[in-house]
């Protein structure tokens, strides 16, 4: 498994924000920021990408990157512990 960071920015009013938010929270999630989710997954960064992809429009930002220790930062306890829980060494 290995943890991906999906961020994103739906720039069109009305867009699907509550559809990227159901496919992202298929996987194990931790909410970093109000845009930005990491996620476990055994699937590559092209399969979430593609998948991810279908719910954005051509003038939205979306980036799916890996995560991986070491890191630094903070934020919500529970997000700070699902992030301690989950990521490894490269």
């Amino acid at each position: 498994m290995s943890v991906l960071l999906v961020t994103y920015d739906l720039n069109s009013p009305g867009q699907k924000h509550a559809k990227m938010l159901k496919k992202i929270k298929e996987y194990p999630w931790a909410r970093l920021s109000e845009s930005s989710y990491a996620i476990s997954t055994s699937q590559s960064v092209d399969q979430v990408y593609e998948t991810m992809k279908t719910l954005a429009d051509d003038n939205d930002n979306l980036y799916v990157i890996t995560l991986h220790r070491p890191y630094k930062g903070y934020g919500p306890k529970g997000a700070n512990k699902w992030l301690e829980d989950n990521l490894t060494y490269c």
